[in-house]
C-alpha cells in the first residue's frame, strides 16, 4: 500500500511545521510520508528546536526551513496548515487547519508546551489514519 505523502506549513518552516513533520515522521512512518515547507522561511532552524525535539529522542539536525515552492503541494494527499493564514494554494488536496500558537520569541518554556500540542495532533492523526487503513 502506498504510504500518504503529508505536508505540514507554518509560517517560517522552523518551529511548528518542523516539529510536526518530526513527530509524524517518528509516530507514523509505516503509513506516511512528512515533509514540511513555510510561507516565508527562515534562515535556519533554531537550537532551541533541535534540543526540544532531542528529549524525544528524535533527531532534526539534517532538516532545513524551505518555501512552498521547493516541495510541490499539489504532489501531497494532505496538507496540514499550521501557519494560521489562508495559504496561498490553488490546488485539490484537502487542507486541514490546525491551531497552534507560533513560538517566534517566546520562552523555551512556551516552546516545550507547544511541542506538547503538536504530538498531541500527530498522535490523533495517526490514530485516526491507522483506523482508515484497517
Amino acid at each position: 500500500m502506498a504510504k500518504l505523502r503529508v505536508l505540514f506549513v507554518c509560517v517560517g518552516n522552523a518551529f511548528r511545521s518542523q516539529m510536526a513533520e518530526a513527530f509524524a515522521r517518528a509516530l507514523g512512518s509505516d503509513l506516511l510520508e512528512a515533509e514540511s515547507a513555510g510561507l516565508a522561511p527562515a534562515p535556519a532552524l533554531p537550537a532551541v528546536i533541535e534540543e526540544i525535539m532531542a528529549g524525544y529522542g528524535i533527531d532534526v539536525s539534517g532538516q532545513y526551513p524551505k518555501g512552498l515552492e521547493e516541495v510541490d503541494p499539489a504532489g501531497f494527499d494532505l496538507i496540514v496548515n499550521i501557519s494560521g493564514y489562508p495559504l496561498p494554494l490553488d490546488t485539490a488536496v484537502p487542507v486541514r487547519e490546525w491551531e497552534v500558537p507560533d513560538p517566534v520569541g517566546r520562552d523555551r518554556a512556551f516552546h516545550e508546551e507547544v511541542a506538547r500540542r503538536i504530538e498531541e495532533r500527530v498522535r490523533q492523526l495517526v490514530d485516526e489514519l491507522r483506523r482508515q487503513g484497517s
